[in-house]
């Protein structure tokens, strides 16, 4: 049997193993409330537990934790200290990231706008309530026009009843996902995908910005050689589980290119 059949066979069966070892279905049902943000949450489960599988075995191989022990995250540091080697960015790395993102390092910018929320909830499955989401969108994109009505009519944020509207906001007044939907970019008007927070899904209208100042590199270097390190060993993570995965059995999960909490 191919190794393709064999995860198909797996997830048939509902099991989950990495190199013979078995994930529980408690474990994955635990797992998938932790993934609902995920377009698939219970395959999204399914690849996070195989990739902390992956590297508990691979702790257990260099004797970093014992063989029926559980992968902490102090031993999983530890794997990874020992495993990997990342570059520290340079002063000359920091600069050049502060010239190429001028948006990012700005205070007292304001932005005026205002939004749909399709909430998640559990009294509806999520991938109706990101259809509908989706479906609305691409509605109020072709007819811009409705936007004000349309929030009226669906949005589940009390500012549906003034069209949407969110007022003036500086940064730091929304959740950083929607907050990098406002501020780190220029666009103005609807926007072309929708936003994904912990509430739910957006339909986001930028209706004005009023730019403040930038603030000088000698104030935000320390942030952005914090920010370009944990981006290196981000990349770093994805290629050293790629590498696993790669000597690894796994059936029940597709780890595609890696992606899981542990690496993002």
């Amino acid at each position: 049997m191919s190794m393709i059949d064999q995860t198909a066979l797996a997830y048939q069966d509902g099991a989950l193993r990495v190199n013979g070892v078995a994930i529980d279905a408690a474990s994955i049902d635990d797992e998938v409330r932790h993934q609902s943000d995920a377009p698939d949450p219970h395959a999204a489960a399914r690849r996070a537990l195989a990739i902390r599988e992956l590297l508990r075995q691979r702790a257990i191989e260099l004797k970093l934790i014992a063989e029926a022990a559980a992968l902490d995250d102090a031993s999983l540091d530890r794997l990874l200290d020992t495993e990997l080697s990342v570059p520290t960015a340079t002063r000359a790395d920091c600069d050049r990231y502060y010239e190429s993102h001028p948006a990012n390092f700005r205070q007292n910018d304001i932005v005026f706008a205002s939004h749909i929320l399709f909430a998640v909830t559990g009294r509806a499955p999520l991938a109706l309530v990101r259809h509908k989401a989706e479906t609305t969108l691409q509605k109020v994109l072709a007819a811009p026009g409705t936007f004000e009505d349309t929030a009226r009519e669906v949005s589940n944020c009390p500012s549906a009843g003034i069209g949407g509207s969110l007022g003036q906001l500086l940064r730091g007044d929304s959740v950083p996902e929607f907050e990098r939907a406002l501020f780190d970019t220029q666009d103005l008007g609807v926007l072309p995908r929708l936003i994904n927070t912990r509430f739910g899904f957006h339909i986001v209208r930028i209706d004005r910005r009023v730019e403040g100042e930038r603030l000088p590199f000698e104030s935000v270097e320390a942030d952005i050689a914090r920010f370009l390190g944990e981006r290196v060993r981000h990349k770093a993570i994805q290629q050293y589980v790629t590498v696993l995965a790669s000597r690894a059995r796994i059936e029940g999960a597709d780890l595609g290119e890696a992606n899981g909490p542990l690496v993002q």
